[in-house]
């Protein structure tokens, strides 16, 4: 596009004191003739550019205009080169690295073979989630409605959004939008997606605050939770609550306590530890993870998987 090439060609003019036609015109693959028309729109938009003929010529900003040559450091541009590259590990492709090559021509060479920050937002879903991106993009930057079949703890339901922000948060990617079903602003995990369509229907831009992504807002508690927890365990609640969050007893075992969102994933989540996790409170808790263990058991002892798998 020649607006990305006019930016490209500003770019190199304010890192470098000159550059050649030929030179342009082999970085960006167009002709010379194009070039010589890419620097007098420069010079109309009040660019003052200047060539030079003859052997040590050549193209350069007009000598005494002040602008700031370097727009980054070293270490800002590996920075935001390594978070670029973490948006092209969704895809696959190489669309931001690309981009700020057109930005800040031969910034990719910056961390070339001396990387000390790499960043990848891939998933194992990587096949189904890379195209969903790209159509929640192409749905907010059209103003479409999107359209889907979400999986979520209440059942499967039909949703119709006016999408406004892609949201990578808490390891996954999720897409925050008005929902016209529940009249209300709604936060959308990309995984529990399906069917995801554009509709032709363009909706009209809402005056849409930042969402709120706070762990208060989205997690806020309500569920004061005491364990305890098995000391071969120890990482897992370090990984998920960080080290504050038990006090390790004398008998090795961990005391743990905090505040719990959802008594459902509550349950689950103790659940996953079998019998390294002993519920202390609340005891409300305690009997519906006692009658779990039940109906589980229950499960195991009776015929039950021969039927469920005969249907």
């Amino acid at each position: 596009m020649k607006l990305d090439r006019l930016i490209g060609i500003l770019a190199m003019l304010l890192q470098k004191d000159m550059v050649t036609a030929p030179q342009l015109a082999s970085h960006f693959e167009v002709s010379r003739r194009t070039i010589s028309r890419d620097i007098e729109s420069l010079c109309r938009a009040g660019i003052p550019v200047c060539t030079r003929q003859g052997a040590n010529g050549g193209i350069s900003i007009m000598e005494g205009y002040r602008m700031e040559r370097t727009l980054f450091s070293s270490r800002e541009m590996q920075e935001i080169l390594a978070g670029l590259r973490g948006l092209d590990s969704v895809s696959g492709s190489r669309h931001y690295a690309r981009l700020m090559e057109k930005l800040c021509p031969g910034a990719s060479g910056v961390i070339n073979g001396r990387d000390s920050m790499l960043i990848d937002l891939s998933s194992w879903y990587k096949k189904t989630l890379a195209p969903k991106i790209e159509l929640i993009q192409s749905a907010i930057e059209k103003k479409r409605l999107l359209c889907f079949c979400y999986y979520g703890p209440g059942g499967e339901s039909r949703r119709t959004i006016e999408p406004y922000y892609l949201v990578f948060r808490w390891s996954a990617w999720y897409v925050w939008g008005w929902c016209r079903d529940r009249e209300d602003y709604r936060l959308f995990k990309l995984n529990r997606m399906e069917e995801v369509t554009i509709s032709s229907e363009d909706f009209p831009a809402r005056n849409t605050p930042f969402p709120d992504l706070s762990n208060e807002r989205i997690f806020p508690g309500g569920i004061p939770v005491r364990a305890l927890f098995a000391p071969e365990v120890k990482w897992r609640l370090v990984e998920k609550f960080g080290p504050e969050c038990f006090i390790q007893q004398e008998n090795g075992w961990l005391l743990f306590q905090c505040d719990y969102t959802d008594k459902d994933n509550l349950v689950s989540w103790l659940l996953a530890f079998g019998d390294r996790a002993v519920l202390l409170e609340p005891e409300s808790v305690r009997e519906e993870l006692t009658d779990s263990l039940k109906r589980l058991l229950a499960l195991y002892e009776s015929d039950a998987p021969e039927r469920l798998k005969d249907g």
